[in-house]
């Protein structure tokens, strides 16, 4: 009956309001898997490991050239080399973080560095938000450096 949907209108109204409103800010959210980010690079820089970790997914995939690591633990085994030694063999930093407009998914990109600071590669890491503002890696794959601007 009419009446009884100019009841409800309101509580659509305010429904509708509270879904808008509730968008995420794509931009806070790109921050914080950027800092994330860093902090992930940051382990490998201050041999870290159990850092390294914790910001894995417990289903992180990790590509490692022909071989596909899959799970936290086989990712943690498959990167211990990298934090034997004093000095960090390479090290990266986003350069672009992109997040879904749910803002559940995201992806950062950016050079990979060489301990003389010659860019040896690209990187690519999906992450996810597992609890509110607890972003982990859940792919990550290197690609060849980006080439220089045709002239």
């Amino acid at each position: 009956t009419p009446l009884r949907l100019h009841g409800l209108l309101p509580a659509l109204l305010l429904l509708w309001a509270g879904v808008v409103s509730a968008a995420p800010d794509l931009q806070a959210l790109q921050r914080q898997v950027a800092d994330t980010e860093r902090r992930f690079a940051r382990s490998m820089a201050e041999r870290d490991p159990a850092a390294f970790a914790a910001l894995l997914s417990e289903q992180a995939v990790f590509f490692a050239g022909s071989q596909v690591l899959r799970g936290k633990a086989a990712v943690v085994a498959g990167w211990k080399p990298f934090f034997d030694g004093a000095a960090a063999p390479f090290s990266w930093a986003p350069d672009q973080v992109e997040v879904l407009a749910d803002g559940t998914l995201a992806l950062s990109t950016g050079p990979v560095h060489n301990p003389a600071g010659l860019v040896v590669a690209r990187f690519n890491s999906i992450w996810r938000l597992e609890a509110p503002g607890v972003w982990r890696v859940v792919f990550d794959k290197g690609q060849p450096p980006d080439l220089p601007p045709a002239r």
